[in-house]
């Protein structure tokens, strides 16, 4: 049933009661049909590099929800550092999908629970980049939360992580492994990774110089597909935002399917040629003005 089948604003239409059911069922279903799932990167999306908010988004978020919408963040950082940046959006989606797609989280009564883990044997991959990245500093997320490091790594959260040998890494399958090093420049890893082959791992490469690895097919959009399901969005109602290499997946993802997949103006080039289209930059409030215009 269209709205044009409805009464009119300020009046009253008297049916019987299976045609009242019959409005309020269509009128649901039209809600639904309308509902997006609008997944948001978070460093360089959301968050200015000295974890400042983007201009505007708290209220624009706040608008999305007011406007029947599912927002949540998806990622490349763990939930240690994850929930507090929710805490600061004032958000608390069902889901929320961290470590770039290897880990989700779903809310429960008591706050949230890791939900869906995904895992890997590092050991492979760990002595291949230790062989040729002996300087570099590594981290490692457990199935459980726990994480473990080798060195000190700037611009990363390592409270309640644990310092360890190189060896200990790989005591146990991880979520994801994380390679540092400030003597490289992005372009070294992404030379690096063409040279030595990581084809049993997914991998993204950061803004500066980090390299982040997942289990084999695991991204964003793969974690996104299955929260899309779940929550039983339609495919071509997504809204994906996000500014780095770990975005291109869940960038594809959506556009397969018809949905919207939104670079920030100050992505590298090859980001911005992934997305169906480009907002504003992070510092600009990029976030806010594509969330106000839902």
């Amino acid at each position: 049933m269209s709205a044009a089948a409805l009464p009119p604003t300020g009046s009253i239409t008297v049916v019987d009661e299976a045609h009242a059911a019959e409005i309020v069922e269509d009128v649901a279903e039209a809600a639904d049909a309308a509902r997006l799932l609008i997944a948001l990167d978070v460093d360089g999306t959301v968050l200015l590099e000295d974890e400042t908010l983007s201009p505007g988004v708290v209220e624009a978020i706040a608008h999305a929800h007011r406007s029947g919408h599912e927002v949540m963040l998806a990622t490349g950082r763990a939930w240690e550092s994850t929930r507090g940046i929710q805490k600061v959006l004032d958000l608390a989606p069902e889901y929320a999908v961290c470590s770039n797609g290897a880990v989700i989280m779903k809310r429960t009564a008591d706050g949230y629970e890791r939900f869906h883990i995904e895992t890997f044997d590092p050991r492979e991959v760990l002595s291949l980049l230790g062989e040729h990245l002996p300087g570099a500093d590594y981290m490692v997320e457990l199935a459980d939360g726990r994480r473990r490091y080798t060195g000190e790594m700037d611009d990363w959260n390592l409270a309640h992580a644990e310092k360890v040998s190189f060896d200990e890494l790989a005591a146990e399958p991880v979520c994801r492994v994380v390679v540092v090093s400030p003597d490289d420049t992005s372009e070294d890893f992404v030379d690096l990774v063409a040279r030595i082959g990581l084809n049993k791992v997914s991998y993204a490469v950061g803004w500066s110089a980090w390299l982040d690895i997942a289990p084999q097919g695991v991204d964003k959009s793969t974690a996104l597909e299955r929260v899309r399901t779940w929550l039983g969005v339609e495919p071509e109602q997504v809204l994906v935002m996000g500014d780095g290499r770990n975005d291109v997946g869940m960038f594809g993802w959506a556009r397969e399917h018809g949905g919207r997949a939104i670079a920030m103006a100050q992505g590298p080039d090859e980001v911005r040629a992934a997305a169906s289209e480009t907002t504003a930059s992070v510092y600009e409030g990029g976030v806010a003005d594509i969330l106000r215009a839902l």
